[in-house]
């Protein structure tokens, strides 16, 4: 697996015949034919940077190693994608914020919002490919309202205009399910993330590539609580747990075509069956983590309280020792 900056890409990445075709571009129908949505994933697994972007469940970077370590546990060629998270917490595409966020008076501050960081993050990565999971934030926890929600269908479009004229694709992820038994004060939020999942889905229509993770989510929950009335994957009402955020990875991997993925109960388990030693997991974990520090920093951003991470070439370097240590255990008998 390469790291580093894409500049110029052939020469740093020496890309193979294959691997520098585009993607293809986005199905003009709402529901690719099976053929289209192989072909999709295929080229996104023979890619060679794969960045998410959104917000603390996204920085938070679960559901991100989740996706990292079954790539990997795949054995792909060169190692497969680079997978990195840029998520970074509290952050909006609707560019709105509650008036105190984050606290009361000089220690609040408003929410952070993608679009004052997007440019520079799309020029320092080169992704080939963003997964992007915004909107749990976007409706900042108030009852359903016509302009915020425009806020954010706008601030959307704009992602995914940005995305595109980067080079690269994008692929959005619904905004989990809100646990209202977990906010009961909030209990009409989960009706404003149905309609923002829904409308995200809508896309699909105009070929955007959409996975409808939020939906996924509600029925896991709700089928859990016919036997586990207490059962949730958000503690809090927002932040997914461990189990939720494998269930985030395995809607991405399926919509990927990792058919045994998708059904595995966990990461660990996955990797069990595919015979991959543990360690690997803990590396990728590492590698996801230190990356995300040094890049999201490196790329700028407003948010105060974020790690700042390594030195770009020094996490670099250590980016590609774990690389190296990977493919060592990937290789092994």
């Amino acid at each position: 697996m390469q790291t580093g900056l894409r500049k110029p890409l052939a020469f740093l990445f020496g890309f193979s015949l294959v691997a520098s075709l585009p993607l293809p571009a986005a199905n003009t129908v709402a529901n690719p034919t099976p053929q289209a949505a192989s072909t999709l994933a295929a080229s996104i697994l023979q890619s060679k940077r794969i960045v998410f972007l959104g917000d603390s469940i996204t920085a938070g970077a679960g559901y991100v190693i989740g996706v990292a370590g079954a790539l990997r546990s795949q054995r792909l060629p060169n190692g497969g994608p680079e997978v990195i998270s840029a998520g970074l917490s509290s952050e909006t595409t609707s560019g709105l914020s509650e008036p105190d966020h984050g606290g009361v008076g000089d220690k609040g501050f408003p929410r952070p919002y993608v679009h004052e960081r997007l440019t520079r993050v799309l020029d320092l990565l080169r992704p080939n490919v963003v997964f992007a999971c915004y909107g749990i934030n976007c409706g900042i926890y108030q009852p359903f309202d016509e302009s915020r929600f425009e806020a954010f269908r706008s601030g959307m479009q704009r992602l995914h205009e940005v995305v595109e004229k980067s080079g690269a694709t994008i692929v959005h992820i619904t905004p989990p399910f809100f646990d209202s038994s977990r906010k009961k004060t909030q209990e009409y939020y989960p009706e404003v993330m149905r309609r923002y999942s829904d409308w995200l889905v809508s896309k699909r229509s105009e070929g955007w590539h959409v996975i409808d993770l939020h939906t996924a989510m509600k029925n896991e929950v709700l089928r859990r609580r016919e036997t586990e009335p207490n059962f949730t994957m958000a503690p809090d009402g927002v932040h997914p747990s461990e189990e939720g955020h494998w269930l985030m990875a395995r809607q991405v991997l399926g919509w990927l075509g990792d058919k045994e993925a998708s059904q595995s109960p966990s990461l660990q388990a996955l990797m069990e069956a595919r015979h991959v030693a543990p360690q690997v997991g803990t590396l990728v974990r590492q590698r996801v983590q230190l990356t995300r520090d040094s890049y999201v920093h490196a790329a700028g951003h407003k948010r105060p309280g974020v790690a700042k991470g390594l030195p770009l070439e020094e996490a670099q370097a250590r980016a590609t020792e774990i690389d190296r240590q990977i493919d060592a255990l990937l290789a092994a008998p």
